[in-house]
């Protein structure tokens, strides 16, 4: 039995044989539409979330399995204080898979301990993000026709940004990816990253995204998250850092693309839906693939 915890918990060539297998779903749904009949989702959502929780749900039902679980941890055992470890094994018994989100990292992993079924983790805290970061890869690969040679922008909150994370430390394994880290020094990616990831890379971190679109070939945008703040005037401070708008765009490359793991708030101007470079939409539905496959793979069908 098999987790994902961590993008890592797959190898590269795992990794290409997952992306391979969702874009055969997005070209043939119709091939899969069955391979789920009889199986069981369970959602464990102790934090609020749209696209992730029902990209899960559309991707079982697209398979032809059924979804239980909770979308808020007031609606659990969790209020009356029941622990994680406790929760994976009740739900055990009810399902065959299990996503959870969680605010405190490292969730995942306890559950993964104790689970006898595959757990995947759908975000714990500001540490890992996998599944958008299987979901970014899938929109890159397919729309640029390649995870290696690129050079990426990540921009906006680095710090808390657990889809950041999760990225750098997945795009790291291909060559010649060149990383532009865009922030507030506040809000710099965290050290760790720097030290144990990065370090004999090619990144660079800067205050500025004027200086340094016309190098991009994808840009990652990031909200700054006011639930990750402690103290609110300073995410008053910090929050409109940084506004993608059509006159950034007019310095970037005719190719780049604009990703965004959403929701968005303010930080990419609806001015920049329409431009033909804007793939942040386009990402969601490759997630639904990407969680399709995903599925398929930890449970063994495919």
């Amino acid at each position: 039995m098999r987790h994902l915890i961590s993008p890592l918990d797959f190898t590269v060539e795992e990794l290409t044989e997952l992306l391979d297998l969702a874009n055969d779903i997005e070209r043939n749904p119709e091939k899969y539409a069955h391979k789920c009949e009889g199986k069981q989702l369970a959602t464990l959502f102790y934090e609020p979330s749209t696209r992730t929780r029902l990209s899960f749900e559309s991707a079982m039902n697209r398979l032809g399995g059924k979804v239980i679980g909770f979308a808020t941890a007031d609606s659990s055992s969790a209020a009356k204080g029941e622990s994680v470890s406790d929760t994976i094994r009740i739900v055990s018994c009810y399902a065959d898979i299990c996503a959870m989100r969680h605010p405190k990292e490292g969730a995942a992993t306890v559950a993964a301990l104790k689970s006898k079924i595959p757990v995947i983790n759908a975000g714990d805290g500001g540490h890992q993000h996998p599944t958008q970061t299987l979901t970014d890869l899938l929109t890159i690969r397919s729309l640029k026709g390649r995870l290696d040679h690129i050079t990426i922008g990540l921009c906006g909150d680095l710090k808390f940004g657990r889809t950041v994370h999760s990225l750098i430390n997945a795009l790291v394994r291909y060559e010649d990816v060149k990383f532009v880290l865009i922030s507030p020094p506040e809000l710099r990616v965290p050290s760790y990253i720097r030290e144990e990831v990065l370090n004999g890379f090619d990144f660079q971190e800067v205050t500025d995204l004027e200086d340094v679109m016309p190098q991009l070939d994808i840009l990652y945008m990031t909200r700054v998250q006011k639930e990750r703040f402690f103290n609110e005037d300073d995410y008053i401070r910090m929050k409109d850092c940084y506004i993608l708008d059509k006159a950034k765009m007019k310095l970037a490359k005719e190719d780049m693309l604009v990703l965004h793991p959403l929701p968005r708030v303010n930080e990419i101007s609806v001015e920049v839906d329409d431009d033909p470079r804007a793939a942040y939409f386009k990402q969601v539905q490759y997630g639904v693939y990407v969680r399709m496959a995903l599925i398929l793979k930890l449970l063994e069908l495919a």
